[in-house]
C-alpha cells in the first residue's frame, strides 16, 4: 500500500528518498525513480567520464551508455556495494575501453607514467569559491572557471580522473581509490601531479606567473584612493594645506 505523502507531494516524497528505495522502485520500472537517479548521479558520472574522455561530448555518450546498462542490468546487482558506487564503475569502465581504443589511433598523445615513488605531499591549487553575484565578479569567476576546465581538460586521464573526484567531488582519497580499484598511495601521487601540472598550466596562461594573481591598479586603485580621501577627516583650522 503507498504511504500517504506519496499521494500529497509525489515529487517531494521521490527528491527525499534513499538511493536503496529508488533504486527498488527502479527495478519496477519507476520512472519518477529512474529520473531522480540520474539528477543525483550526473555531476559524478560526467566528471568520472571525462577525467578519462577527451571531450564533453564523449563524456556525454558514456554517462548516457552507464545509465543504460546499469539500468538495464538492474537484476545483476545485488546491493553488496551503493548503487552509485556501482554505477561509478560502470562509467570508469567504459570510459577505459574507449580510451584503450582511442590509444590504437597514431595521432594518440603518450602519457607520463606516474610512480608509487613520486612525492606525495599536497601542492596547493585553490579553486574560486561563491560570492556576490555582482558583474564584473560572476565574469572574472566565468573566466577562471574556463581557464582551469581547460587546464584540466589538457591533464593525462589517469591524473585527470583523480583530481576531478578529489578535488570537484569532494571524495576522500580512500572512496577514490575504491572507485578506482587503485591503491590510496597512487591516488596521492595522482593527485600531487595533477596539481604540480596544473599549477605550471595557470602560470603560463597567466603569462606572470602567481605574481599576477588579483592585479589592483587602473580604476580599482583609483577609486579606492578616492574612497580613502573622502574618508579621511577635513584639515584643521590653521593647518598648512600647501602641496607638495
Amino acid at each position: 500500500m503507498s504511504s500517504p505523502a506519496l499521494h500529497r507531494d509525489p515529487a517531494a516524497a521521490v527528491a527525499e528518498a534513499t538511493e536503496a528505495a529508488l533504486v527498488t522502485a527502479a527495478r519496477a520500472g519507476d520512472e519518477a525513480a529512474i529520473r531522480e537517479l540520474v539528477r543525483r548521479l550526473n555531476p559524478r558520472l560526467f566528471r568520472v567520464a571525462r577525467g578519462i574522455a577527451r571531450s564533453d561530448a564523449e563524456a556525454e555518450e558514456i554517462v548516457q551508455e552507464s545509465y543504460l546498462a546499469a539500468f538495464g542490468g538492474l537484476a545483476a546487482f545485488r546491493g553488496e556495494a551503493r548503487f552509485s558506487t556501482w554505477i561509478t564503475r560502470i562509467a570508469v569502465n567504459a570510459a577505459l575501453q574507449r580510451s584503450r581504443r582511442a590509444q590504437a589511433d597514431p595521432a594518440h598523445e603518450g602519457y607520463d607514467t606516474v610512480t608509487e615513488s613520486d612525492v606525495t605531499r599536497d601542492t596547493v591549487l585553490p579553486f574560486p569559491g561563491g560570492g556576490a553575484a555582482q558583474p564584473e565578479a560572476e565574469a572574472g569567476r566565468r573566466q577562471v572557471r574556463e581557464m582551469l576546465e581547460q587546464a584540466v581538460a589538457e591533464l593525462p586521464p589517469e591524473l585527470r580522473i583523480v583530481f576531478l573526484l578529489r578535488e570537484a567531488e569532494g571524495m576522500s582519497t580512500l572512496a577514490v581509490a575504491r572507485d578506482l580499484a587503485l591503491n590510496p598511495v597512487t591516488v596521492k601521487t595522482r593527485l600531487f601531479r595533477a596539481r604540480q601540472r596544473l599549477r605550471r598550466a595557470i602560470e603560463r596562461r597567466l603569462q606572470g606567473g602567481f605574481d599576477a594573481i588579483f592585479p589592483f591598479a587602473g580604476r580599482r586603485c583609483a577609486a579606492l584612493a578616492d574612497r580613502v580621501i573622502a574618508a579621511l577627516p577635513p584639515p584643521q583650522p590653521g593647518t598648512d594645506e600647501r602641496s607638495l
